[in-house]
Order: structure tokens, then sequence, then C-alpha cells
């Protein structure tokens, strides 16, 4: 009985492109999955990459990021825009759970201009890689078929979700009104990370206590006071009803604009890419080096104590990078030990 036949990552590329969405949606669980799918998806999207702004949305939950994010797709959709949407989510990729709220409150307000948003909700658990490699990757996905921009939606303030949203061109960290939210937002790092602030349900009461903490903080960051350093705005909205979102829309654009004339956005791109190839190296290393271990079983000599564990970690160091042998472990063993513990005194 014949299969049938499943398209290739430049056939899925190539039907994206049209704006068949299943195709995208496969190029995406491709990318998702990791291993040599992700590979093939990596080589045929490449040469399509365009350059397309990527907005990294982070900050604590409940902060209501994801009623932002849908808001803000759907204005840029408006403007004529394609935009997709990557909604990180700490649960696990089987339970669900929040990952579909967010989706479905990003799928209500972005209303009538669906067809011109693609929302793709991704866990950060099961990933082979991790997030370091499944979001640049799935960024490039929508970059390559034709999307203008990239937002980046992260749920709570850790360290995984902070180094997601930094990794894009402009961050955006959502606050509510009250104290709490900005002394957290400060101890995570995002006053670092952040190039727009958002005081979001600026409904309630304390917005502008929320706003002065943001802006008293702001000001004792470095080169605060500097006219060519970009200072970061900080912008109320209420998500629910939309208040806030064209200046918002405006800021961004803003902030790509200094981007561009500064410099800055080509070495914020440059140093991405420097930090998925090596991420990506290190993944790959380590694949060999868990298929070395299930080759011979060097930790179960370690274990054992036949030799210890920092010889066993350079007998595999040294297999990998060709500085010795296979039959050579013992003596590898002894010497690679010395090393470890000379490196390490």
């Amino acid at each position: 009985m014949s299969g049938r036949r499943v398209p290739g990552a430049a056939e899925l590329v190539a039907a994206a492109r049209t704006g068949d969405r299943r195709a995208l949606g496969r190029l995406l669980t491709l990318a998702e999955r990791g291993g040599r799918g992700a590979d093939e998806v990596d080589a045929a999207v490449s040469p399509a990459v365009r350059g397309a702004t990527v907005v990294g949305i982070t900050g604590a939950p409940g902060a209501g990021k994801s009623s932002l994010t849908g808001r803000l797709a759907a204005r840029l959709a408006e403007a004529g825009e394609r935009v997709g949407v990557i909604a990180v989510d700490p649960s696990s990729p089987f339970s669900g759970g929040a990952v579909l709220g967010d989706r479905v409150r990003m799928d209500e307000v972005t209303g009538e201009r669906r067809d011109a948003v693609f929302i793709r909700s991704m866990a950060t658990r099961g990933h082979e890689g991790g997030l370091a490699l499944a979001v640049p990757l799935a960024v490039r996905v929508f970059d390559a078929v034709g999307f203008d921009r990239i937002l980046v939606e992260t749920v709570g303030v850790g360290q995984v979700e902070v180094e997601v949203a930094g990794a894009a061109d402009t961050t955006v960290v959502v606050v509510t009104p009250g104290w709490g939210d900005a002394v957290q937002a400060a101890k995570a790092g995002l006053l670092e990370v952040g190039d727009v602030f958002v005081v979001n349900k600026a409904d309630r009461p304390g917005v502008g206590d929320a706003v002065r903490d943001l802006e008293r903080m702001l000001d004792l960051s470095p080169g605060a006071h500097e006219p060519q350093v970009w200072r970061p705005p900080v912008v109320t909205t209420v998500a629910t009803t939309g208040e806030g979102i064209e200046r918002l829309v405006e800021v961004l654009d803003e902030h790509r604009r200094h981007l561009v004339e500064s410099g800055e956005g080509d070495r914020r791109r440059s140093g991405r890419r420097r930090r998925e190839i090596r991420e990506r190296a290190l993944a790959a290393i380590a694949r060999r080096l868990d298929a070395e271990l299930a080759r011979d079983g060097a930790e179960g000599s370690a274990g054992a104590g036949a030799v210890s564990v920092g010889g066993a970690a350079a007998v595999l160091v040294d297999r990998l990078t060709g500085g010795a042998s296979p039959t050579s472990d013992e003596g590898s063993a002894g010497s690679g030990a010395g090393t470890a513990d000379s490196r390490h005194g």
C-alpha cells in the first residue's frame, strides 16, 4: 500500500508564500520539534529571509500581554501588514492550558483581520534544543514566507522569558498600575532589555504612580540623558478597549527608525545570529555526546570509580575533537583528569 507523499521543506515554503496556512503550520511544527526536520526548514527558509521586524513582548503574568498582543497585531494588520505571533508559554506541550487560553484571547481581538495574522503557541518544554533554537527559526519561517512583523509574546518574567523576549529588534515590557510590577521588572532585569514600557490596564487607579516609578528608574539607567541613546518611552494602554494602541504602534515605528539610523539594528541582528549559531553548535555537540555515552557506557565506568567523571568527560571531548583515538581511552583518561583538575584548581 503506497502512502501519500510528504512534501519537503522547500515545497512547504513555496506553498506558504502563496498564503497556504496549513503549509505554514507544518513548517512551524518542524521548526518546533528540532532535529533533522528543523535543519531542513532552516536550509529552505534562510535564502528567503528579508529582515522582518521582530517585537518581543514580556512582563509579569496577569499584565494583559495576550490581549495587548492581539490588539497590536490587529492594528498592524489594519495598516496592511502581515503579522506573525509566537505565543511562548511555560506549560507542558501536552496539557494545553494557558496556551489555549492566550490563543483564544488573541483570536478574539484580531477579529476580521484574522486572515492577515497567524498565531502560533509554543510551549517552553518539549523541544530538542529548547526555545533558544525553536523561536529564532520560527521567526525566520514567518519572515521568509512574507510576514512583515513578528510578535513574540512570553508568559512570566523568568530567565527563559527574558532571554526570548530580549532576542528581538524591539522589546516591550508590560506592567500594570502598582509598584510591585515595576520592582519585579527591575529584579528580573527587564529594565535592561526593555526598549518600550507599557503600563496596561491604565483605567485602574495608580496608573500615574506606575508611570512615574518607571520614569524614575529609567532616569538612573546608564546613558539616560545622552541625546544619542534611545530612552525607552512609557506608554499607557487599555488593551481590552484598544486605548493607547495607536500610540504604541507609533513608538514601535520610532524605535525601528532609530535602529536603522543608529546602526543598532544591524548590531543586534549580528549578535542574535552569533548566539543562535553557538546554541545550534552546542545542541549538535550534545547529541553526539549522548550517542557516545550510549555507545560505550562511559558514564558507567565513571560511576564505578574506574575513571573519574572529569576524566571520562575529557575522553569524550578528545574523541569528538580528534584529540585522541578511542583505543587510547585509559591513558587519555588519566591525563585528561589531571588537565581537568589543573583547569579548575
